[in-house]
């Protein structure tokens, strides 16, 4: 295999572009060279598979997706309660904005997974130690509900994510007056977390 870091960091970025935008199938190591604007035959040199791309795929995603330190640490400088978590929330909604493309891999590398049990066990595993480190983040910063809060604000914030970003007019004015996503991250957290 090939080793020229960048070169390999650029094709993998390539590849969530292609996995985004074209699904698992059109995931070829000639689309990735061509999204990448490299010569046709690069990314055999630097992936031993399809396997290797996914897999590589899942672990820059989330990086890509991952909180910025800075943010985390003003953040903590805020009272622990419930208007703390809706800020890690809307945050969350941020990222996942921003880099829609690594939202959207995320989301084939899901269905992916339903297909290839070899991805299903690695992607399995990725999937849930960042459940288990929101849930270790969630209790070390003393904020407000214990693991089952995490957990439900994971599954609601999953699907507010996936609405939101794949069928956005699904969600316009599901409740009256209540923007989208600010506003129902706001109720997602007050639903999840009742208390003052």
């Amino acid at each position: 295999m090939a080793g020229n870091p960048e070169r390999r960091a650029a094709l993998v970025d390539a590849g969530v572009e292609v996995l985004a935008r074209e699904g698992a199938r059109g995931l070829t190591f000639r689309a990735v060279d061509a999204a990448a604007g490299v010569p046709v035959g690069t990314a055999s040199n630097y992936f031993t598979g399809r396997d290797d791309l996914l897999r590589q795929i899942d672990a820059r995603v989330h990086v890509r997706l991952a909180p910025d330190p800075a943010v985390v640490a003003e953040l903590m400088t805020r009272p622990r309660d419930r208007s703390l978590v809706t800020a890690f929330m809307h945050d969350l909604t941020r990222r996942a904005t921003r880099d829609r493309t690594g939202y959207l891999a995320l989301l084939e590398l899901r269905l992916e997974a339903t297909r290839r049990p070899e991805l299903r066990a690695s992607y399995t595993r990725s999937v849930r130690a960042d459940l288990e480190e929101g849930i270790r983040f969630h209790r070390t910063a003393g904020l407000p509900g214990g693991d089952e809060t995490v957990t439900v604000l994971y599954l609601a914030m999953l699907g507010l994510l996936l609405e939101h970003l794949t069928l956005p007019e699904a969600l316009d004015g599901v409740l009256p007056g209540v923007g989208v996503p600010e506003g129902l991250v706001e109720r997602i957290v007050a639903t999840v977390l009742p208390q003052v």
